[in-house]
């Protein structure tokens, strides 16, 4: 496409008399920045918007740190320390956040993005944004359960070994069936219910919890760890007291860093403070 606009921008330069000749560069440059948002989105990326702590992607199963403004490409897998939050965005609007020691991978299934995430350890909460009003059709996969989500807020969680996952929906309706039993069939969770699938146990017709109390927990650790990362960084993003505040990754970051001694970047190596985190009202 790149040599198609420059082949374009030289033509229009080079017809004598024309109107508006000479001006072929800027014409490809607008062309290019308006197909720019579509190749980023047929990329299938996601943005690391805000981050604290230690978080990382795995290259030859080895941990290289993240930094804001890095890109995660779809098939790679994230970590976080005991102290690693994110918050990703895809090319649609919606986000998702990774929770202190977790595992997820990206995207794993080539060139299906509706497949969002496989978790295979710890926390992520999921924003799935509305396309024009209309449903967005992701799914989200542990060991043990599909979640099928078309617009909503939700949160999974992996909590053991044995994977037994906690599904709790804040806002719309999401579809969740075992993984390994029959039947497979969604059982629907609306908003302020959870529900959890232990990997030797049918979703029985009592699963769902309507009390709203695990969605309570659910948002006070949340709360909790958006004041951390408040109290890490002040309110203007920039770390007040204690060594090592901001997101660099190289050896020696201190405990505020967005790497600790991983082998560095794996995107633009964005170094300094990261910007203040999200406001936690919608949780």
């Amino acid at each position: 496409m790149i040599d198609w606009v420059a082949k374009v921008s030289r033509n229009h330069q080079n017809i004598p008399g024309k109107p508006g000749a000479g001006m072929g560069v800027s014409a490809a440059v607008l062309f290019l920045a308006a197909f720019a948002p579509s190749a980023f989105a047929q990329d299938g990326a996601a943005k690391i918007e805000t981050m604290n702590g230690q978080v990382s992607v795995l290259r030859d199963d080895s941990p290289w740190a993240l930094h804001v403004g890095d890109i995660v490409q779809p098939q790679q897998t994230i970590i976080t320390g005991s102290d690693g939050y994110a918050l990703l965005r895809v090319a649609d609007g919606s986000t998702f956040e990774v929770f202190p020691n977790a595992r997820v991978v990206f995207r794993d299934t080539p060139g299906n993005w509706k497949d969002l995430l496989e978790v295979f350890l710890g926390r992520v909460k999921i924003h799935i944004e509305k396309i024009g009003g209309q449903p967005n059709y992701n799914k989200v996969y542990t060991p043990t359960a599909v979640v099928s989500v078309r617009g909503t807020i939700f949160d999974v969680v992996v909590e053991d070994e044995d994977a037994t996952t906690l599904v709790s929906v804040e806002e719309g309706q999401v579809g969740v069936r075992h993984a390994l039993l029959p039947p497979f069939v969604d059982r629907l969770v609306n908003a302020g219910e959870s529900i959890r699938v232990y990997r030797n146990q049918p979703l029985a017709a009592n699963s769902v919890d309507k009390s709203g109390f695990t969605r309570g927990v659910l948002r006070a650790a949340a709360d909790a760890m958006y004041q951390i990362m408040y109290r890490t960084h002040g309110v203007a993003g920039v770390p007040v007291g204690g060594a090592g505040g901001g997101t660099g990754g190289g050896a020696g970051a201190g405990a505020g860093g967005g790497g600790t001694g991983e082998k560095g970047p794996s995107g633009n190596g964005n170094g300094g403070a990261p910007p203040p985190p999200p406001p936690p009202p919608g949780h």
